[in-house]
């Protein structure tokens, strides 16, 4: 009888060790085999690098997908690591090549306002900061790569559902909705309420919201037509970014840094496709 290609032998898995779970070996090689400075792979990368047959790659890069640890490109039909990722230690930030063009703009903006400027992608209920630069005043959130928002109360969080399709969005709300329980009718009106702010501004609003001390303004980043949906905020404490300032000041600010950076951003993607 031949194994099949879950029992095949495979030389870099071990062989017959019965609490050995090939399954998830194959996936975790599959994450391993994006090296540092490569953002996308496919399928047939992916069985070439890690000799897996195709077929369970393809069934490896679906459910990878699911959970939030691959991203997938829908123009390329490739993958790239997700920010899930991010919290097992692996390289994501390595493979983000939109950091170091999102860095000196973040960073300008962060020293001229003395605000938290961070760029955040989606891990399940949660944004994830992925960069993020300070101003150098005495009330400035002292958050780093890697902090984790929850997407339901935060300006980035709220500004990030605004961005996606309304396929994937209320897909999000649904699982959201889930993950709350209880306290999901009131989260949901915020979110109600960001969208709007999002349709009227072009910017989302968190205002005490996430903490009773802290307000912000975020906006999603789309990048490739929809085919990947980022966010950027700024935020401080609530003592000195009122209303007015989220608003007329820091909010349209916020705009053009989002802007500066896509348009660097372009020549980037088209030279991938």
């Amino acid at each position: 009888m031949q194994p099949t290609d879950t029992e095949a032998d495979d030389p870099q898995l071990p062989g017959k060790d019965r609490n050995f779970v090939t399954a998830l070996a194959r996936g975790l090689e599959l994450l391993r085999a994006f090296g540092a400075g490569e953002e996308y792979l496919g399928n047939a990368e992916l069985s070439n690098r890690t000799s897996i047959p195709r077929p369970t790659v393809s069934r490896l890069t679906y459910t990878l997908t699911q959970l939030g640890y691959l991203q997938h490109n829908t123009h390329l039909e490739k993958y790239r690591l997700g920010p899930g990722v991010l919290a097992l230690g692996y390289r994501f930030l390595a493979n983000m090549g939109i950091r170091e063009i999102a860095r000196p703009h973040l960073q300008k903006f962060a020293e001229v306002t003395d605000c938290n400027v961070s760029l955040g992608g989606a891990d399940r209920s949660d944004m994830v900061y992925l960069e993020t630069c300070h101003g150098s005043g005495p009330l400035i959130i002292r958050l780093d790569v890697g902090s984790r928002l929850p997407i339901a109360t935060s300006a980035i969080g709220r500004a990030w559902l605004c961005g996606l399709p309304d396929s994937r969005r209320q897909q999000l709300l649904s699982e959201l909705a889930e993950f709350h329980g209880k306290e999901w009718p009131a989260l949901e009106a915020g979110i109600k309420q960001s969208m709007e702010d999002y349709d009227h501004y072009g910017f989302c609003l968190s205002e005490q919201d996430w903490q009773r001390d802290i307000s912000a303004v975020a906006m999603p980043l789309i990048l490739e037509d929809g085919a990947e949906v980022m966010a950027i905020n700024c935020g401080g404490s609530s003592l000195r970014l009122d209303r007015d300032r989220l608003v007329n000041n820091l909010g349209p600010r916020l705009k053009e840094v989002a802007a500066q950076i896509k348009q660097e951003l372009a020549p980037k993607y088209r030279l991938m496709r």
